[in-house]
């Protein structure tokens, strides 16, 4: 059976277990539902709260350079700290976090694999009293942009054979049947999917305690839909959260060396004049 191409960005609930204490470690929880953190948390993990901390309050993009820097710090995180996301419905916005940190050069990062899901199911402590880490401080690097999809970039690969687009979202959003998933707010204009784009579902990638499959599992199911290594992968879903759960997905775990996540995604595409949709 392969081994995951980058194993060490994955750590195990057993190993958060038993460095609770390690000063050196800092838990974060970023959750969908903003109001879960409060209601138990993994003791001494710090809160993230993806609707005003994870992103610009008055553009729709990813925090500044600066906007890094104030949030790290705050958390009690410097540059040697080591990281360990995690959160809600499969990780989704730790894993965006994780994309984001990425972009911005954060070295020690990694991931709880199962989240908040796999904690809670395995009856592991938690605490409501969010710590208070004493400020640290942090310099980020300059973000590699390498590392997202714009939509510029989308539509000038469309029709390549060396480029594959990965749609993330369910098949009734790909249909064009539906615009987001039921409760959820961010919409686009227009249902449908980015023409070429191979329908993946997020949740192919994860077993029913949210843990990742098998890397040879993950190959089939991508390299199955023509989404393979040699190719220029772009990853999308309705608003980047879940196209960043598969961006870890084929980057860290199949190990694909180029590999973007479209954060922009189809709340952009399907919003925008003149671009081409396709509906089955």
């Amino acid at each position: 059976m392969a081994a995951y191409a980058r194993p060490e960005v994955l750590v195990e609930t057993d190993w958060v277990a038993q460095h609770l204490t390690d000063p050196n470690l800092r838990l974060v929880e970023v959750d969908v539902d903003t109001a879960a953190y409060e209601q138990g948390h993994i003791p001494g993990a710090v809160g993230w709260n993806w609707t005003t901390q994870t992103q610009d309050q008055l553009r729709r993009d990813i925090l500044s350079k600066e906007q890094v820097e104030k949030l790290l710090g705050q958390s009690g995180i410097g540059n040697a700290t080591n990281v360990v996301l995690y959160g809600d419905n499969n990780n989704w916005f730790a894993a965006y976090a994780f994309w984001m940190l990425t972009m911005y050069g954060h070295a020690n990062l990694r991931l709880m694999n199962g989240g908040r899901k796999k904690w809670l199911d395995e009856k592991r402590p938690t605490a409501t009293e969010a710590p208070k880490p004493a400020p640290a401080s942090y310099k980020a690097k300059d973000p590699d942009l390498s590392l997202r999809g714009t939509w510029g970039y989308v539509r000038d690969g469309l029709g390549r054979a060396n480029r594959a687009l990965v749609d993330v979202r369910s098949p009734a959003e790909f249909k064009g049947d539906i615009l987001a998933p039921p409760g959820l707010m961010e919409t686009a204009q227009r249902p449908g999917h980015i023409p070429g784009a191979a329908s993946i579902p997020w949740a192919q990638a994860v077993k029913e305690d949210s843990t990742f499959k098998s890397a040879d599992e993950l190959g089939q199911i991508y390299g199955g839909k023509g989404v393979t290594a040699d190719k220029d992968v772009v990853a999308y879903c309705r608003i980047g959260e879940r196209s960043s759960h598969t961006w870890f997905v084929l980057k860290y775990l199949l190990g694909y060396p180029n590999v973007r996540n479209y954060d922009g995604s189809w709340t952009e595409w399907g919003s925008m004049v003149a671009m081409p949709i396709e509906k089955p």
